[in-house]
């Protein structure tokens, strides 16, 4: 079911409707016997900005890593009608090297493809670049704030290019300033690079802010109950948070997500 919370034009021109993933029936049964996620049908459209919106078990990070090739599905499929399996995963922490550089963990991805030493660099250069860190190639782990850390863990997802950007919960341990602004900037990267995103969230306030869709699921087993479309425009600001009409979107996902709770 897809809801529209305002017809308004977007800032930023809509993507056409060509489909980067399609997910069909995909269920998840692990060995212990736990049905994690069953039926799930979900479509990303290339350049899209998508949330996964719903409860503490209902198999949002599950989902994640099927898709990211992390596990396979106990039925259904996932298809890449497009593109190859080109994929980015941002974790729930940043997971980087406390020895390397920041430099050196974005190059890690592009060390493993085997690409020459120099141009790794330059790449991983600009990736810490496009994310405000390009003066802290240097910089060790330990050196680095929570929020830079998280900036280390994108730019080292997209210093391959994927099409497709996964993101479990970067946020959610960081402060609400530090998210609020990784917010922005995370809408300005995929302003410029035009890449898709699913992104994965508690947080009805952060997934009505960024996402253009906002897929809830409701647990035991995790199952898709809603598809609600945020029509507000694009780019957004701290100004679309005060709005009336953030307002009213949060609270028609806030319903969905009642739902989701008490289904």
């Amino acid at each position: 079911m897809a809801v529209a919370l305002r017809a308004v034009e977007p800032a930023i021109e809509a993507s056409p409707a060509r489909p980067v993933l399609q997910a069909r029936g995909v269920a998840k049964r692990f060995s212990n016997g736990t049905l994690a996620v069953t039926g799930v049908d979900l479509d990303l459209n290339a350049g899209e900005f998508v949330s996964l919106l719903g409860p503490s078990g209902c198999g949002k990070s599950t989902l994640l890593r099927l898709i990211a090739g992390l596990g396979e599905p106990s039925a259904g499929r996932i298809d890449w009608p497009t593109t190859a399996h080109d994929v980015g995963f941002v974790f729930q922490e940043a997971t980087l090297m406390p020895w390397a550089t920041a430099e050196r963990n974005v190059m890690l991805p592009l060390i493993l493809k085997h690409m020459p030493a120099k141009e790794a660099a330059a790449r991983a250069g600009a990736a810490l670049e496009a994310v405000g860190l390009g003066s802290f190639l240097r910089a060790y782990p330990r050196e680095l704030s929570g929020g830079m850390k998280m900036r280390v863990s994108i730019a080292r997802a997209l210093v391959t290019e994927p099409k497709l950007l996964l993101m479990d919960e970067p946020f959610a341990a960081l402060d609400e300033i530090t998210r609020q602004k990784l917010n922005d900037d995370l809408l300005a990267l995929w302003a410029r690079q035009h890449f898709t995103v699913l992104f994965v969230t508690h947080s009805v306030f952060e997934s009505v802010y960024l996402s253009q869709r906002i897929v809830v699921m409701a647990a035991r087993p995790g199952r898709v109950i809603a598809d609600v479309a945020t029509a507000a425009p694009f780019p957004r600001d701290s100004s679309f948070r005060t709005s009336p009409e953030y307002a009213a979107a949060c609270r028609a996902v806030s319903a969905k997500l009642h739902e989701a709770i008490v289904s």
